[in-house]
């Protein structure tokens, strides 16, 4: 099954499916199918050929619209080369091996206009400074960088388990590579991780393929480059590290003697890790409504990493772009309250 970019959400939302005025969408969309099948036996043959003659053309439309996207990913690829060494400078600073200098650390303070100050209120708010960085500890970098955006941001911290938190602190870096212009259509997400206590690995990948071509047999269908697939990795826990199973006792009863018997087993355990270890898609074999919607989710989350989390994490972690995102769905929700105001009108 694919996804693609602008109905990833939708797929995730299929509860919505409960609310009464997704059915009556979905009965509208239903409807105008059958209206356009109607409209097209109603017209006279001459006309259906030139409408089937116009069709052809928006089939070739979508065609130049999927070279576009490709270039559109060449782009990215190219624009990620660029932006790379600012993500490794961050990458150093949130991990302490580069301490920034005075002038790189300068900010206006959107609550504290400096230049208002009078002179004497500077220089006894400088001696205070200077009085609490002697008391202060000093951390190394950002401490909790990551672990602080996965708590912060409500899809992540969903898939976040109490005893992935101390696994966690060891993350110093999130890396998308985008695949080369030789190379089927894909991105990666590269997780880096200090040396620790769980596992030996120093990088743990989630490789996303795409696709950007319109579909043979329903070229109308296509939106955009779609996530298809997903490759996870193996992690090499160390013994007795493995957060994603538990061990559980449980009795067992002999048949023949009656006596019982206590037994552990390893049974799946939730855990952020997971992600690793994602559902396969088999062409051969139709995914379940609870596997869908997992796969829907696990592609919607990779998309979020690419297309937020990674580019602006710093502003994740002050809480700044989370703002951001709680503004915009507002004014999403403005605009749909906008648009049933002008359906009612409409009616009256």
């Amino acid at each position: 099954m694919n996804y693609t970019m602008h109905s990833l959400y939708s797929k995730v939302s299929d509860q919505a499916m409960q609310n009464p005025q997704v059915l009556a969408a979905l009965q509208d969309k239903i409807d105008s199918v059958s209206h356009s099948a109607s409209i097209m036996d109603s017209l006279p043959k001459s006309v259906k050929r030139r409408v089937n003659a116009l069709k052809n053309l928006q089939v070739n439309s979508t065609h130049i619209e999927a070279k576009f996207y490709k270039e559109v990913h060449e782009l990215e690829r190219k624009y990620s080369a660029l932006y790379q060494p600012l993500f490794d400078k961050r990458r150093n600073i949130v991990s302490g091996e580069v301490e920034p200098t005075d002038e790189e650390c300068e900010w206006q303070s959107d609550h504290e206009d400096e230049a208002a100050l009078a002179e004497d209120l500077k220089k006894k708010a400088a001696i205070e400074e200077k009085k609490e960085d002697a008391n202060e500890e000093k951390p190394k970098g950002v401490p909790e960088f990551w672990l602080t955006i996965f708590r912060s941001v409500d899809m992540l911290s969903d898939m976040l388990q109490e005893h992935d938190e101390p696994i966690l602190k060891h993350l110093q870096d999130i890396k998308v590579i985008f695949s080369g212009p030789d190379q089927p259509m894909s991105f990666t997400l590269e997780f880096h991780f200090e040396p620790n206590e769980y596992f030996t690995n120093t990088v743990l990948t989630k490789v996303y393929k795409m696709k950007s071509e319109p579909d043979a047999e329903d070229p109308f269908s296509f939106e955009g480059p779609e996530i298809i697939d997903c490759d996870g990795c193996q992690i090499d826990w160390h013994k007795g590290k493995d957060v994603t199973v538990k061990t559980i006792k449980k009795k067992q009863k002999h048949k023949g003697r009656g006596t019982a018997r206590v037994i552990t087993k390893q049974v799946p355990n939730d855990s952020f890790f997971n992600f690793f270890n994602p559902i396969k898609v088999s062409p051969d074999k139709e995914l379940d409504e609870d596997s869908e919607y997992t796969l829907a989710t696990d592609f919607e989350i990779g998309h979020f990493f690419r297309e937020r989390i990674v580019p602006r994490a710093v502003l994740y972690f002050t809480g700044e772009a989370l703002e951001d995102d709680e503004n915009e769905e507002d004014e999403d929700d403005e605009e749909e309250g906008d648009s049933k105001v002008s359906v009612n009108l409409d009616h009256n």
